[in-house]
């Protein structure tokens, strides 16, 4: 890829576990790629460093990166390690126990002595002002500013770095929630990070909405800090192009709004991995695909339909591993923004091997990350993890991980297993290792069916798309047991999320509280709503630097049937209104397989997304690559033993139908076709695996 005299190469970089992944597309074609081992006490210095390295090898000067988008676990793992700002909420008279009643929800049905989190505020940082609005936006108690005072004066005596400020119905008049802001920066000083409800949140449900704006909070000062070490580090390597974020819901953030709405960032590398996933299915008219992402520390599955990710406005922060974000709820702290709908399993590369109090093997949660990393990095790893089964059983190359660049000891990999699984099974090595590959298998068909199987969709009509440095290896299995029949693995499938960065459109999303009924609204209304947010949204945009021809909007309500608790986002070109009721029916009856057409409907929210959409560099076929001699490698397949294995590249597959077993080799992932599986390369470039 040869430099530009204009500044047009786009970096991504997603942070994993194990490994910081880095994808560079230019402005004349083609994709470099680069992994390098996560660094959890700077995150940046991994990045650039990896970066650095990338660019001087392709001879590639700093200045002509123009645009860096990342992914980044900083705003989870500072909620998972309680490592936040120290944080003050200021409500109103009667509400500061909020947190503490959450909703009625229990992640472990038949624990009674389940102990839920504890806030992220502790109740001596959470302060009540005299005022209250009524339900329909009526000011029934003005805000006591002298109450204001004396919180504020509190919290700086407290030595409070973030204040979240939350007051009953804001959502409908923000003139309370912005007096006692300017109080507060007045008390506190500009150093202080401050959240009003109504500019993260402007929607009913007071716990939602205190919750959200609380982790938000929580996380400015945090993320303000590390966005800003990241932007300093890149430009010490000479990187000054534009920064940006990706979202939780798939979208791209400038750095100035990632810094002021963090919580919008929490699940940002997953989402991208899926994103990538549905630009891939739209491009090679792929039918309904599953994804399924595993690297180093988790496992991910999510639903792509008609080429569109699932979607959820419903997610807890801090609740470990995410079975399912609409199944188990009550474990960690409710963020009430767009996510794109992702199930999360603690089964990675580096999940550690283990029995629990029955005897039973079990694989993770606990990862051994990439400090110290599995036994076979050689880096002070004691405890067997899945990369050293993995190694064993001879699905991976010892001394081709990584290009090579990272040598591994198969060796210490089946002294560990013999050791600590063979051993207390009584078992060989090799059956150890396999037994700890069906567990992981297992733990896996759960997140897949937990985004197909648990919401009503038949895993047989969809194809897997694996990707992740460990997802090829394991998804022809995870697809037998599923009785799915095709699985796809794209090219560059171990640094997939990196490169869905660069594909993610540029996206703002403004909401407006409209809680009423559908039949007694004048459309009219509606109309000026959806103005108002369709100019914020789209000036978010136009302050970043794009041009409004290039700017895109969609428009969307949340409606539900009157008594309803919880209600269905519909999209809203217009303000026909028995196009919007009928639209609802619809949706209603495809989510719950019911409609009550005779029951009236009402208007919850009105949302508008504006977006700039991305040319990005496709993923393409590989080159025919030149003969070389047949390699082969024997590798344990369970019950059908030891088998000899042909050693392959992507390119050995054009053109031909390849039966396994087989194994094909790249720089950053590794793809096993097991016996009775047959695979082929298609146009694209996509590895396709039949799954007999």
């Amino acid at each position: 890829m040869p430099a530009s005299p204009a500044r047009g190469f786009r970096v991504g970089i997603d942070i994993g576990g194990t490994f910081t992944d880095i994808v560079l597309t230019g402005p004349q074609g083609g994709i470099l790629t680069r992994k390098v081992p996560s660094t959890p006490g700077d995150y940046s210095h991994g990045i650039c460093q990896g970066l650095g390295a990338l660019l001087h090898t392709q001879g590639i000067a700093p200045s002509e990166v123009e645009i860096v988008v990342h992914a980044t676990t900083v705003a989870t793992n500072a909620v998972l390690e309680g490592k936040g700002a120290r944080t003050g909420l200021i409500t109103t008279a009667g509400f500061r126990d909020v947190l503490e009643f959450r909703r009625v929800r229990v992640p472990e049905l038949y624990n009674l002595g389940y102990v839920k989190p504890k806030p992220l505020v502790p109740r001596q940082f959470r302060l009540e002002v005299s005022e209250r609005l009524g339900a329909d936006g009526a000011v029934r108690i003005p805000l006591d500013d002298a109450s204001v005072h004396r919180a504020a004066n509190r919290l700086r005596d407290a030595g409070i770095e973030a204040v979240a400020i939350c007051l009953l119905h804001s959502y409908l008049d923000p003139t309370h929630e912005y007096r006692v802001r300017d109080i507060v920066c007045a008390v506190l000083g500009d150093a202080v990070f401050v959240t009003c409800s109504h500019d993260i949140l402007p929607e009913m449900r007071e716990y939602e909405r205190t919750s959200t704006t609380v982790v938000n909070a929580f996380l400015g000062p945090v993320m303000r800090r590390y966005l800003g070490a990241l932007r300093a580090g890149l430009a010490g390597i000479g990187v000054r192009g534009t920064l940006q974020v990706m979202t939780s819901g798939g979208g791209q953030m400038g750095i100035d709004a990632a810094i002021e709405r963090p919580a919008y960032l929490v699940e940002s590398g997953p989402a991208a991995g899926v994103i990538a996933a549905a630009r891939i299915a739209a491009r090679n008219a792929l039918p309904d695909i599953i994804t399924l992402d595993m690297g180093g520390t988790t496992a991910k599955a999510a639903l792509v339909e008609n080429a569109q990710p699932a979607r959820t406005g419903e997610y807890e922060i801090g609740a470990g591993i995410n079975l399912s974000s609409k199944l188990v709820k009550g474990a960690g702290y409710a963020v009430k923004l767009p996510f794109i709908d992702i199930s999360e399993i603690g089964a990675g590369g580096g999940s550690e091997l283990w029995f629990d109090k029955g005897g039973l093997l079990k694989v993770g949660p606990h990862s051994a990350g990439s400090e110290p990393g599995p036994v076979c990095y050689g880096r002070g790893g004691t405890r067997a993890t899945l990369t050293d089964a993995l190694l064993t059983l001879g699905f991976i190359n010892p001394a081709h991980l990584v290009g090579g660049e990272l040598k591994l000891r198969a060796d210490a990999a089946r002294a560990a297993l013999a050791e600590q699984v063979a051993g207390p099974l009584g078992t060989t090595p090799l059956d150890a290792a396999h037994g700890a590959l069906t567990v992981a298998v297992a733990n896996m068909v759960r997140a897949v069916k937990s985004v197909s199987t648990y919401q009503g969709r038949d895993p047989r009509g969809y194809a897997l798309l694996a990707f992740g440095g460990n997802g090829p290896i394991v998804a022809a299995a995870i697809a037998r047991a599923l009785s799915m029949k095709q699985v796809i693995v794209p090219p560059h499938s171990g640094v997939l999320s990196a490169y869905g960065l660069l594909v993610a459109d540029h996206e703002q999303e403004r909401v407006r509280a409209m809680p009423r009924a559908l039949a007694g609204l004048d459309p009219a209304e509606i109309v000026a709503a959806f103005a108002a947010l369709q100019a914020a949204a789209t000036s978010a945009l136009t302050a970043e630097g794009f041009a409004a021809a290039r700017i895109t909007i969609r428009r969307f309500a949340d409606l539900r049937y009157v008594g309803q608790a919880f209600e269905l986002t519909v999209p809203a070109e217009g303000a026909d209104l028995a196009a919007l009721t009928s639209a609802f029916h619809q949706s209603h009856l495809r989510t719950y397989a019911h409609m009550a057409e005779a029951e009236p409907v009402e208007l919850v929210n009105l949302r508008v997304i504006a977006g700039v959409a991305v040319e990005a560099v496709p993923l393409s076929a590989p080159p025919p690559a030149p003969d070389q001699p047949a390699q082969m490698r024997s590798a344990y397949f369970g019950p059908a033993g030891l088998l000899p294995t042909a050693i392959l590249r992507r390119a050995d597959l054009l053109g031909r139908s390849v039966a396994g077993p087989a194994i094909v080799e790249e720089y950053d992932a590794t793809c096993v076709i097991p016996p009775g599986c047959t695979a082929g390369l298609d146009i694209a470039g996509n590895i396709r695996i039949t799954v007999n």
